[in-house]
C-alpha cells in the first residue's frame, strides 16, 4: 500500500467530557501527520450523562470532511471497555489511544509514527516521564506511575519508563490479535503483558504533557494503581 494510503485511527473513549471533547477533537484535526499518513477518529461515548454526544454530533455535522465514527455506549462500562468497542471499528493501518481530556498533546503522534511506519517496531508507547520538562499533577500520580512502570519492566523483562501512558500507539493488525478482558483503567496493564508475553518490544518515545486535576475532571485513582499491579502479576503468571 502506498504511503499517502495510510491511515492512524484514533480512538477517543470519552465519558462526560463535555467541557473539552470538541477541544481535543480540534486538535487532532489540525494534526499534520508525516508519510502522508491520513487520520480517522473514533469517538466512544461511554454513556455520558452530559452535553459530550451532542456536542460530537454538532462536531460532525460542521465537518463532513473528515472521517468521525461516534459510537455510543447506552451505558457507562468503563474505559477499556470503550477502547474494545473502538477496536472494532477502526480501518487504519495504525491506532493509537486519545483521552478525550487535554493532557495529552495529539502533535506528538508525529514522535511516535516513524517507528511504526520504518517496520522496526510494532507498538510504541510516548512516555511522560522521558520528557524531563514535563510536570505532574500529585505525587501520589508520579510515583505511583514510576513504581506501575518498575513492576512491569521486573516481570517482564523489557524496561519501561511509563507503562501507564495514554499514548499507545500499535499497528492494527498487532492490536486486533490481543484478546483483551478489560473493562475499566486495567487496559493499559492488560495490552501491555500480553503484548511483552508475546515477545514485541515496546518503543518509548518522550512526549509533553499537561495534567490535569481532579477538580478539573481527572477520573484515575490510586487504586487503580494497586488494580494495574494486579494485572501485571495475573497476566505474567498465566
Amino acid at each position: 500500500m502506498a504511503d499517502h494510503e495510510k491511515t492512524l485511527s484514533v480512538i477517543i473513549p470519552s465519558y462526560n467530557e463535555g467541557k473539552t471533547i470538541c477541544h481535543i477533537l480540534t486538535r487532532v484535526l489540525s494534526v499534520l501527520l508525516p508519510f502522508k499518513i491520513k487520520k480517522e477518529i473514533v469517538v466512544v461515548d461511554d454513556g455520558s450523562a452530559d452535553e459530550t454526544g451532542m456536542l460530537v454530533e454538532s462536531f460532525i455535522r460542521e465537518h463532513p470532511e473528515v472521517s468521525i465514527k461516534y459510537i455510543v455506549h447506552d451505558i457507562n462500562r468503563g474505559k477499556g471497555m470503550a477502547i474494545r468497542t473502538g477496536i472494532k471499528h477502526i480501518t487504519g493501518e495504525y491506532v493509537i489511544i486519545q483521552d478525550a481530556d487535554l493532557e495529552y498533546d495529539p502533535h506528538d503522534y508525529s514522535l511516535l509514527l516513524p517507528y511504526l511506519h520504518s517496520g522496526e517496531y510494532s507498538v510504541v508507547y510516548g512516555s511522560r516521564f522521558l520528557n524531563k520538562q514535563n510536570r505532574h499533577s500529585y505525587p501520589s500520580f508520579y510515583w505511583g506511575g514510576r513504581l506501575v512502570s518498575f513492576i512491569a519492566s521486573l516481570l517482564y523483562g523489557q524496561v519501561l519508563t511509563d507503562e501507564p501512558t495514554c499514548y499507545k500507539m500499535f499497528k492494527s493488525s498487532l492490536l486486533k490479535s490481543i484478546p483483551l478482558d478489560c473493562t475499566g483503567f486495567e487496559f493499559c496493564p492488560e495490552v501491555t503483558a500480553k503484548i511483552l508475553k508475546k515477545g514485541y518490544k515496546i518503543k518509548e518515545v518522550a512526549i509533553s504533557y499537561t495534567p490535569r486535576s481532579v477538580e478539573e475532571g481527572k477520573k484515575i485513582k490510586w487504586t487503580d494503581g494497586l488494580e494495574a499491579i494486579w494485572v501485571l502479576l495475573k497476566y505474567r503468571i498465566r
